[in-house]
């Protein structure tokens, strides 16, 4: 099937086969494909499905280092010589006075973070205050706290929670060759509640782990499956010290050809690129929005440094394309019977 004829019947609302899927990412992993007409077709898509609009959100590492997870990739994992810093659950000050700084240079989404398994019970009931603060601000709360019950995001819900984030980070297939302190299934099942709990999900994952295309492909295909709103974008970016330090950075082409699949295969979903958008693509960064991108992650990332928020505003402007105010609910999907 042609790129073309590919990006008509997407527009049309039939969704991918993994067939065809597979046979799309075959073209672009061996560049087969012409790339840019592989971006300007999930530029079609983009503008389609979700408009002229941004997602912006921002994070804090609440609660860094000293974790008792396995993750190969991981610098915050206690079996990881990293260097890392290691420190408690922030203050609600610090934790506010970094959402404030967001809301002023235009982010909409703000994203509790903290390493380990889970956050405890006596966390819990401090997060969720600062989530009532940042609720208060205008900003719509999110939050990463590991592997947590139904009831326990129910309770954060409470607070005014709108977004759970919680990462599948690779295919089924590949994820015991990177963790193997929790399992794929811990993910749905965290998944699965945050949904049962009301709460809008985020998850995607990391790319250049040693995956496959298929590998990516079938990621994308539990997400839609998932129904997930949210999908985060991360390329690895090699810590020292960690079990994947000596991989190699993706190549920035390549990286931004799965944007692009996955804007096909999710069209209406918030495809957010986010971790090592800055240390991969480099100057290609401009293409994101090209490529199918519709969210970012602006801002430092946890433990590495990002793009500062006046460098991607100046960029989604340049492109001619809007970023919702702070608090406002709204989707950008337009109707595409029309189009």
């Amino acid at each position: 099937m042609t790129m073309n004829a590919l990006v008509h019947k997407i527009l049309e609302e039939v969704p991918m086969t993994r067939q065809e899927a597979l046979a799309l990412a075959a073209r672009a992993g061996s560049r087969r494909v012409d790339l840019f007409e592989l971006f300007a077709g999930a530029g079609r898509i983009r503008e389609a499905f979700r408009g002229d609009s941004v997602d912006l959100c921002a994070i804090i590492n609440a609660k860094s280092g000293a974790c008792p997870e396995d993750c190969s990739y991981c610098a915050q994992s206690s079996r990881n010589r990293t260097g890392v810093a290691v420190y408690p659950l922030l203050s609600r000050e610090a934790v506010l006075e970094k959402a404030v700084e967001a809301r002023e240079a235009g982010v909409r989404r703000f994203c509790i973070v903290t390493s380990g398994r889970k956050a405890d019970g006596k966390e819990l009931k401090k997060i969720a205050l600062m989530v009532q603060e940042v609720r208060k601000t205008g900003l719509l709360p999110c939050a990463t706290l590991g592997l947590l019950e139904k009831e326990e995001l129910s309770f954060l819900r409470e607070y005014g929670l709108e977004r759970y984030h919680h990462n599948l980070e690779t295919s089924e297939r590949l994820f015991p060759e990177i963790c193997r302190t929790h399992t794929y299934y811990d993910k749905l099942r965290t998944i699965e509640a945050a949904r049962s709990a009301g709460l809008s999900v985020c998850s995607g994952g990391i790319f250049g782990l040693g995956e496959t295309w298929e590998d990516r492909v079938d990621m994308a295909l539990a997400l839609r499956e998932l129904d997930v709103d949210s999908i985060p974008v991360n390329f690895l970016i090699p810590v020292q010290g960690t079990a994947l330090g000596s991989r190699q950075l993706l190549p920035p082409l390549e990286a931004l050809a799965l944007v692009s699949l996955y804007r096909c295969l999710l069209p209406a979903k918030e495809i957010r690129v986010c971790g090592g958008r800055v240390q991969v693509l480099g100057e290609l960064n401009a293409l994101v929005f090209m490529a199918g991108a519709d969210s970012l992650l602006t801002g430092n990332y946890l433990t590495t440094t990002g793009r500062t928020y006046s460098d991607d505003l100046k960029l989604i402007r340049e492109y001619g394309l809007t970023v919702p105010p702070p608090g406002k609910q709204g989707g950008c999907q337009q109707n595409i019977s029309t189009i």
